[in-house]
Parts: structure tokens; C-alpha cells; sequence
């Protein structure tokens, strides 16, 4: 097992500073990139362990802090089991957080994490990968069609609102994608419901982008937060298959 350091980074954006984690093997050698896209719940040890592993696989693991705007996380405190049927507060302390991340500024924030990976000693040169859970799978659809010169890659597991028929939705942005795009979504997810999926799809082949998206039966939306009541071991670990698969394809 390759050894791990992670270690707690700031990165300065037009709006201010990101905290952030940033998991390397051990021997600091560059490696490729991999921009790790937070879900709601945030920058927290789960979070820190899942881009771990990816390090431990031979990846540069960044995981940015997206609601620095309102505070360096934990943002919102969470439980150490995350419940949200349990403690129905909870997103309604994260709802504002995640609608005041607008595209715009999704986009902006973007670029000043690609920068800093694209600065750091730790990440090979070249293009970049992402992955995004729940919201992170909109941020990281959206980052690959805001940037595609500098990512190869994007993953997006239990996304929701991927494709809506608002100006806002992040299908949109599929005619300027370059990289190759994996999605992983949850099975009857009121977030994603099969309309949007089928948008979405439509999207991706009319632009001509390589994509692969799989509906993961009896998976629940959030299905691969390991401290949340929608864990589902055997899709998780579907999704790391999946994902490695993608970076090895990429790199």
C-alpha cells in the first residue's frame, strides 16, 4: 500500500480563501491531478479519507472547502453519522449555502483551484481529472465545460439537477467539453429523475463528448458518503471501480 500525506492547504480566489485538503503519495513525486468536489455536507474526515484513497492509487488529491465564502469548514457541524431523515435541520442550514454557489461563481472558484494545482510541485503537468459527489457532480460537470483546456476527465456520482430545463442547467455546458465524462447516478433519485437523465444523455451525444453513464439499482442518492444513512457499500465501491478505471484510462 502506497503511503499517504495529507495536509491542509489555503488557496487565494478572486472572492478570498478556500481552505482546503490535499492527499499525495507519500514520496511527493509529481502525480496526475485529481479535483475532488465535496457533496453538501462538506470538507470533513470522510471527505479527507475517500481522497486518500485516491492518493493511495497514485493521484494528487485536492478537495476544496466550496462554501469558504461563508467560513473555513465545518462550515455547518455535522454529526459523525449524518441522518438527514433524523435531523431534518440539517439541510436547511446547507440549502442557502448551496444555492448561493451560482455558476458564475462556480466557474471563478474553478480557476483558481486549477491554478493552484496546476502550480503545485505535487501534480504532474498537464490536464487534470475531477470527481463530484451529489452537488460536486454539478460542479464537476460544469468545471469540465468552463475549463476544458485544462481537464481530461470528469466523474459525477448521485448528482442532482444535472439537467433541468432552467437557463441555469449544467447540461448546457456539454458543447464545450473536451474531457471524457463518467456518470454514476442513484437509482430513483427525486433529485435526477429519469428525464433529466435522458436530458442529459441526449446533451453529451449531441455534443459529441465520450461519456458513459450507469443507473446503480437500489442505490440511494448519496450512496457513496460512508458516515450518511444513504451509504451503500456494494455501490460504492461500484463507483471507486469505475472511477479508478477512468483516471487509468486518462493518465
Amino acid at each position: 500500500m502506497t503511503s499517504v500525506q495529507g495536509t491542509a492547504v489555503d488557496i487565494t480566489t478572486e472572492d478570498g480563501v478556500a481552505d482546503a485538503y490535499v492527499a499525495h503519495p507519500g514520496d511527493g513525486a509529481p502525480r496526475p491531478g485529481v479535483l475532488l468536489y465535496q457533496d453538501a455536507f462538506g470538507l470533513r474526515p470522510h471527505l479527507k479519507a475517500m481522497a486518500d484513497r485516491l492518493a493511495a492509487a497514485g493521484y494528487a488529491v485536492l478537495v476544496p472547502n466550496v462554501f469558504y465564502r461563508h467560513g473555513r469548514a465545518p462550515v455547518v457541524e455535522m454529526p459523525e453519522f449524518i441522518d438527514p431523515v433524523a435531523r431534518p435541520e440539517i439541510f436547511g442550514s446547507l440549502m442557502p449555502l448551496m444555492q448561493s454557489l451560482t455558476n458564475d461563481l462556480a466557474a471563478r472558484d474553478a480557476d483558481a483551484y486549477l491554478r493552484w494545482l496546476e502550480e503545485s510541485p505535487l501534480v504532474a503537468d498537464g490536464p487534470v481529472a475531477l470527481t463530484g459527489y451529489c452537488m460536486g457532480a454539478r460542479l464537476s460537470l460544469l468545471t469540465a465545460g468552463t475549463h476544458p483546456e485544462r481537464v481530461a476527465a470528469a466523474a459525477g456520482f448521485h448528482g442532482g439537477g444535472l439537467a433541468t430545463d432552467t437557463p441555469e442547467s449544467p447540461h448546457l455546458v456539454a458543447g464545450r467539453i473536451t474531457a471524457e465524462v463518467y456518470f454514476g447516478h442513484a437509482d430513483n433519485d427525486h433529485s435526477l429523475p429519469p428525464e433529466q437523465i435522458q436530458r442529459l444523455e441526449d446533451a453529451l451525444t449531441a455534443a459529441g463528448v465520450r461519456h458513459t453513464h450507469e443507473v446503480y439499482e437500489g442505490a440511494q442518492h448519496g450512496y457513496t458518503q460512508a458516515d450518511t444513512s444513504a451509504y451503500d457499500e456494494k455501490a460504492a465501491e461500484r463507483h471507486w471501480v469505475a472511477l479508478l478505471d477512468l483516471l487509468k484510462r486518462t493518465f
